[in-house]
């Protein structure tokens, strides 16, 4: 596989000679997390990233987290849930993202990682917006309940010993519900790793720009664990000016690597001081998205279903390039590899990087709606015994999600 550097680029800004990231008692050479994306970062997605982040990178270029799983189905054993955070040999650190909203289930599910040797870094998610999530109480709305956000944290702390819990949040519900700062200061107190900030609320949903002022305060105001950054890196230069503007100790990247997981040799590269960047053409990328159907197969031990589950990439592997609407709808129905191949085989491999086409917003970003919580949630900060007898059912029917 030929993919194209640039090293004729100018150098990005004032980027740093090398900026490392330290997690409790992890140390990435690359201060760049992949965000934890339902259905697409799997093993097959993560080990592509890490490919492209070695490139610049003394060791995998950041922490690659899992899809996020919920503790209840952990503990209940469920098999799909244990499957999704079983890592492959080449995957070190071994990063996993929990959802719970139960602090009993919530720490006995980080035992059971540990009895099992299963992760080497625990994240907390309480950013999720999808209103599956929040309209039970969990996801991005949950710490405005701060005792029950402080039981979760605390509990998974303990019972992850030396092994370091992260926090990811959102800003808060809405504008007039901000969370972010008790629950980054709550964190720090208890004993978490490092809090990363979404600078959206739950209502913003993906919608609108994030508010990296919001990532500065946090910054300021968490001076003893990492604050990390999330929200609008779309390139290397994206993120080297949110770690400038805001001062955080690295980011978090999401949507801007979907279909490009070449993002993360920029990033590694960027970091580094580097003006290396990746510009594929089409026959690179036709190469690329080849290589994650190969890992797809791998990881589900079924060709039919990795093909499938790549299905859902190709437009955001082709977007900008000179790849038709017919085509591309062949490719989202494709059945084998051979059917891949034979596809692949019609297009202009020759077709040159378009350029910014390529570059800037991707993946969902809908519209603000008012979140969906349980009645009375933003009523008081306090758990009332009826939302308490409630809780568990903001586990039920999510996972990976």
């Amino acid at each position: 596989m030929t993919v194209l550097d640039s090293p004729s680029l100018p150098p990005a800004g004032a980027a740093p000679a090398r900026r490392s990231l330290t997690i409790g008692r992890i140390t990435v050479d690359t201060p760049v997390v992949l965000a934890p994306m339902a259905g697409i970062t799997n093993m097959a997605f993560r080990l592509l990233c890490r490919e492209f982040g070695a490139r610049h990178s003394a060791d995998d270029g950041g922490l690659f987290v899992s899809e996020m799983v919920t503790t209840r189905a952990l503990v209940e054993d469920h098999r799909e849930s244990w499957r999704l955070v079983t890592m492959g040999e080449r995957e070190s650190p071994r990063s996993i993202q929990l959802y719970g909203v139960d602090p009993a289930t919530v720490r006995r599910s980080v035992e059971m990682l540990l009895e099992r040797d299963r992760a080497d870094h625990i994240d907390l998610n309480f950013g999720c917006p999808v209103p599956k999530v929040t309209r039970r109480g969990g996801g991005g709305i949950l710490p405005w309940k701060t005792e029950l956000f402080t039981q979760i944290v605390r509990g998974a702390v303990e019972a992850a010993g030396d092994v370091p819990v992260t926090v990811k949040t959102r800003m808060g519900i809405d504008g007039e519900h901000l969370t972010y700062r008790d629950a980054g200061l709550i964190a720090q107190e208890v004993g978490a790793a490092a809090i990363a900030l979404h600078g959206r609320t739950v209502d913003q949903q993906y919608s609108g720009q994030a508010d990296w002022e919001a990532i500065a305060d946090l910054k300021r105001l968490v001076t003893g664990i990492p604050v990390l950054g999330n929200g609008d890196i779309w390139s290397a230069e994206d993120a080297l000016r949110m770690v400038e503007e805001t001062g955080c100790d690295g980011v978090v990247v999401g949507r801007g690597c979907q279909g490009r997981p070449w993002l993360f040799a920029d990033l590694a590269a960027g970091f580094a001081g580097l003006p290396d960047r990746v510009r594929p053409s089409l026959g690179d990328v036709a190469a690329i998205l080849r290589r994650h159907a190969e890992l797809l197969v791998e990881f589900y031990e079924d060709e039919g279903r990795g093909v499938r589950d790549l299905r859902k990439h190709v437009a955001w592997y082709f977007k900008g390039y000179p790849v038709g609407g017919e085509m591309r709808h062949r490719l989202a129905t494709m059945e084998s590899l051979a059917d891949l191949d034979a596809k692949l085989a019609e297009l202009d491999l020759t077709s040159p990087y378009p350029g910014a086409a390529v570059e800037g917003p991707r993946g969902r970003s809908g519209s603000p709606r008012r979140p969906a919580c349980p009645e009375g949630w933003m009523d008081t900060r306090d758990i009332t015994p009826d939302i308490a007898s409630r809780l568990h059912e903001a586990e039920l029917a999510v996972s990976g999600g």
